[in-house]
């Protein structure tokens, strides 16, 4: 997205409030790098302490990864297509005596999800356990158990996982030593892939019940089983879809922030966290000026934050061999496709897996080339908000999983046409029959835009993968390596990628950043 520097906008629920900073020393004052919703979560939770906020995003809107596209009377979501634990929302509101619901309506797809497989089955999952029950004894019925063992332990992982340890900062080895033993006791160091092999006997629940990491950037078969969470959240919580997009959710947390004094500044990059004797004391704007500050929240991508905007000579150990070697996510290749028809029978969330799904997974993930092949997953969030396209149109989100620009360079002005052309020919075939005669409008977003636009470091789409040793205490933590009064939040930080948890990494800084005056 174009930039332009000093320009705030305000068409998008985030108007920039009267500026706090002048009437306020420095000790009182919070700046917030980025504005995706950890950053926006962040931002809220330091305001209500009492700080007088400002957040800066090189972008011209909030949202990070959950920004919006609007064309030709299309709106697509640029990331996120569900909310899981909207609690973690309205706490944002509630924060300020305000409830979620009096702002965006939430809706639940039914399904939660299709999965389409090679043989021309499919498995409807959700919006409960007794449909998706009904599904298992329709599909294998000899799978009921290992479905209820399954979610059993994803009940357990849970507990340990999203209760006790995800909005709670990671960065004391106690907290490692704490919550370790319940981790080995259910044995976290597994993957995800071998946990749903062992619960389920028909293959096609195997693959179902293993996507979860594949949603956060992350390998089933090389992501901690803790991951398995994420099945126990959706039954025991739902899966919601915000009236108007994801976006209308983020411009309803803009509206929260103007309204409450965050002074919101976009177009505006930061350059450079200011750093004294080991403390944190404001940044430095890329236009030179500088914003002094007695706390420093980045959202930015910790491996960004840390190579280039803090100085090398304030640069603690840790942090250095964390850049040496990061294992990273995914990239994604996004089709976003406004059409002139709709698709009836498409449900809201479809996972189109493919034949070779675990070999292209390892392909994938080890940098094999783009294959219009994968496993594909397309949202069409008009079946549950038809307002999101023209009338008599749909919205559609097609995700191809690729390799990052870590593992291997793509010339993607060359390759993204083909990969284009290719998942078009597909989805006519299977699941959108003439689709390609029926498209409007379209934008197209490789890893290399994902790079460009949100410094995310080589491309990937989720930051840090999920591996068991860039979790919890082995990610880059909340507070900040080494230095004082800097604290990070988002994607890349404890407890990981995913709208749930990135507003938990918020309520982990909250808990650290000190009371109004105590900063030092």
């Amino acid at each position: 997205m174009r930039r332009r520097a000093g320009r705030t906008r305000t068409d998008i629920g985030a108007a920039r409030a009267p500026s706090t900073r002048a009437a306020r020393p420095p000790g009182d004052q919070a700046v917030v790098i980025g504005g995706g919703l950890g950053g926006i979560a962040a931002a809220l939770r330091l305001r209500a302490r009492g700080y007088a906020v400002t957040l800066y995003d090189q972008c011209d809107q909030l949202g990070g990864r959950a920004q919006t596209i609007e064309k030709g009377g299309f709106r697509f979501d640029a990331g996120p297509t569900v909310l899981c634990a909207p609690w973690l929302v309205e706490e944002l509101f509630a924060l300020f005596g305000r409830r979620l619901s009096d702002n965006i309506a939430l809706a639940a797809p039914s399904p939660w999800f299709r999965f389409l497989y090679p043989d021309g089955s499919r498995f409807d999952y959700g919006p409960d356990a007794r449909a998706t029950e009904a599904e298992i004894a329709r599909l294998s019925p000899d799978d009921l158990a290992g479905f209820r063992a399954f979610m059993a332990r994803a009940a357990d992982m849970y507990g340990i996982a999203f209760d006790k340890l995800a909005g709670q900062p990671s960065h004391d080895p106690a907290f490692l030593m704490r919550h370790g033993v319940d981790a080995t006791r259910l044995r976290a160091w597994q993957s995800v892939w071998t946990v749903a092999r062992r619960h389920f006997r028909d293959e096609r629940l195997q693959w179902a019940f293993s996507m979860q990491p594949l949603l956060l950037g992350g390998h089933p078969a090389r992501t901690s089983s803790l991951y398995t969470l994420i099945s126990h959240l959706e039954q025991a919580h739902g899966v919601w879809f915000p009236k108007g997009g994801m976006g209308s959710l983020v411009a309803a947390l803009g509206r929260l922030m103007a309204d409450v004094g965050v002074d919101v500044r976009l177009s505006t990059n930061v350059r450079e966290v200011i750093v004294e004797d080991g403390v944190a004391r404001g940044v430095r704007l890329e236009d030179g000026r500088s914003h002094a500050a007695a706390v420093v929240v980045s959202n930015c991508d910790p491996l960004h934050l840390y190579a280039r905007m803090v100085p090398k000579n304030a640069l603690p150990v840790l942090p250095r061999l964390r850049l040496r070697a990061p294992r990273m996510s995914m990239g994604v290749f996004v089709l976003h496709l406004g059409t002139r028809r709709r698709w009836p029978s498409v449900a809201h969330h479809t996972v189109l897996f493919h034949e070779n799904h675990r070999r292209q997974l390892d392909a994938t993930f080890d940098g094999g080339s783009p294959d219009p092949d994968s496993t594909l997953y397309v949202s069409r969030p008009t079946a549950t908000d038809p307002g999101l396209a023209p009338e008599g149109g749909d919205s559609l989100y097609v995700l191809c999983p690729v390799r990052n620009l870590q593992k291997a360079e793509t010339d993607w002005p060359a390759e993204a046409p083909r990969l284009r052309a290719h998942i078009i020919r597909r989805l006519e075939a299977t699941l959108l029959p003439g689709l390609s005669r029926s498209i409007a409008e379209e934008v197209v977003r490789t890893p290399r835009d994902c790079q460009n636009q949100l410094t995310s470091v080589h491309g990937a789409g989720f930051s840090l993968a999920p591996h068991l040793l860039q979790t919890a205490f082995f990610r880059f933590h909340n507070r900040g390596e080494g230095i004082r009064n800097l604290f990070l939040v988002g994607a890349g930080t404890h407890p990981g990628a995913g709208v749930p948890a990135v507003l938990q990494s918020a309520k982990a800084v909250e808990t650290l950043v000190p009371a109004i005056g105590r900063a030092t």
